[in-house]
C-alpha cells in the first residue's frame, strides 16, 4: 500500500503529547460508566462471597481416608495471584502503548481533518479501556463464579482431616458418623473452598487475557511461520498451568478442582477479549471493535461494520490502513531478528 499523500503525512506530527489524554478522557469516561458501575458491583459481589460460610457437606468417617494429606503452606501465596494475574498484565499493556504511542497512536490522534481525529482519540481511548476494562472484567467474573460455586459445592480439601482434627484425635457423631471438628473455625471454614480452585482460575483470567491479547497484538496467525510468537503467547499459559500444578502438590486442591478452575478462568478470559478486541486471526486484530463499529455519518449509523468503513473518505482511510500496515511490517520485523538471532528484536 502507498504512503499517505504529502498533505496527509505532514499532518502526522511525531512527538506531540496525545491530546486524548487530557480532551477526551471524561468524554470516554461518561462512555464506560456503566462499565465501571459493574465492575464495583462485581468487587462487592466478591467481598460477600468470601464473607459467606460455604456449604458443609456430609463427610464421613470413611471419607477422611482420602483427606488425610498434611497441611502445607501456600508455595504461590494468595497476596501474589493479584501481582501476576492482574498487575502485571497491566504493566505489560502499559509498556506496549507507551512503546507504541509516538509511533502508532498518535499517528490516529492529530490527524488532519477532524473526523480522522475524532476516530483516532475513540480508537486509542478505546483500546486502553478495552485492555484494563476486559482484563478486570475477566478476573473478576471469573472470581465471582469461583467463589459462588465454591460456597454452593463445599467440597473438603485434601488436607481436611487436620483442618478438623489439628491434633489429630478424630471424633464422630454416633451414629451416622459424621465428623465433628473441633479446629479453627476459620481453617475449618477454608477446608470446605476446593472446588474450583481459585489459584488457578485467577491465574488462566488475568494470564489467558494476557495471551489473547499478545496473540493479536504480534499476530500470530500471519502464517508467517514464527516459532518465537507461540512461545511468548503459550509463556503465560504455561505459567498459569504450574500454578495449578502446585496446588495439587501444595494438597490444598484435588486434580479436578484445578482442572475446572483453569477451564473456568480461560472460558471467561476469552469471552472477555473478544467483547472488546476481534479474534487475532482476523484482520482486524491489532483493533478493538470499536474500529469497526465507529460511524461518522449518522445516516448509517445502523447499516452495519461495512457500511461504516465504506463512508470513510478514501483519503482519510488510507492514512489508517498504512499507519496500521507500518505497525504490523514493524511485528514481523521484529520476530525475524528474534528467530534469526540477532541481539536487535526491535
Amino acid at each position: 500500500m502507498p504512503p499517505p499523500g504529502p498533505a496527509a503525512a505532514a499532518a502526522i506530527q511525531l512527538g506531540v503529547p496525545p491530546p486524548y489524554l487530557r480532551t477526551h478522557g471524561a468524554k470516554m469516561a461518561r462512555r464506560h460508566m456503566y462499565d465501571w458501575i459493574v465492575l464495583l458491583l462485581l468487587a462487592a459481589i466478591e467481598v460477600v462471597l468470601n464473607l459467606i460460610t460455604p456449604f458443609h457437606r456430609f463427610v464421613a468417617e470413611f471419607m477422611m481416608d482420602d483427606l488425610r494429606y498434611p497441611m502445607k503452606p501456600n508455595t504461590i501465596p494468595v497476596w501474589a495471584v493479584p501481582i501476576y494475574a492482574v498487575i502485571l498484565p497491566m504493566l505489560i499493556f502499559a509498556a506496549i502503548y507507551v512503546k507504541k504511542k509516538n509511533a502508532y497512536d498518535l499517528h490516529h490522534a492529530i490527524l488532519v481533518r477532524q473526523f480522522i481525529q475524532n476516530t483516532a482519540l475513540v480508537i486509542s481511548s478505546e483500546r486502553c479501556v478495552g485492555k484494563f476494562a476486559g482484563l478486570l472484567f475477566s478476573v473478576l467474573i471469573t472470581g465471582v463464579l469461583t467463589d459462588a460455586i465454591k460456597d454452593g459445592v463445599g467440597r473438603p480439601r485434601p488436607n481436611f482431616y487436620y483442618r478438623c482434627f489439628p491434633d489429630g484425635v478424630p471424633n464422630y457423631e454416633a451414629v451416622t458418623r459424621q465428623v465433628i471438628c473441633h479446629g479453627d473455625a476459620k481453617v475449618i471454614k477454608e477446608g470446605h473452598k476446593s472446588f474450583p480452585s481459585g489459584h488457578t482460575s485467577w491465574s488462566f483470567a488475568g494470564l489467558g487475557f494476557l495471551s489473547w491479547y499478545l496473540a493479536g497484538k504480534i499476530r500470530v496467525f500471519d502464517r508467517g511461520g514464527h516459532i518465537a510468537k507461540l512461545c511468548i503467547v503459550i509463556l503465560p499459559l504455561l505459567f498459569a498451568a504450574m500454578v495449578g500444578v502446585s496446588r495439587v502438590a501444595d494438597y490444598w486442591h484435588h486434580w479436578q478442582d484445578v482442572f475446572a478452575g483453569g477451564i473456568l478462568g480461560l472460558v471467561v478470559a476469552s469471552f472477555c477479549y473478544l467483547q472488546f478486541f476481534p479474534h487475532p486471526a482476523s484482520k482486524h486484530g491489532l483493533w478493538p471493535h470499536a474500529f469497526q463499529h465507529h460511524n461518522p455519518n449518522p445516516e448509517t449509523e445502523n447499516q452495519g461494520t461495512t457500511d461504516a468503513h465504506q463512508s470513510v473518505l478514501p483519503h482519510d482511510l488510507s492514512v489508517v490502513q498504512y499507519v496500521t500496515s507500518m505497525e504490523m511490517r514493524t511485528n514481523g520485523r521484529a520476530l525475524d531478528n528474534m528467530e534469526a538471532g540477532s541481539g536487535r528484536a526491535w
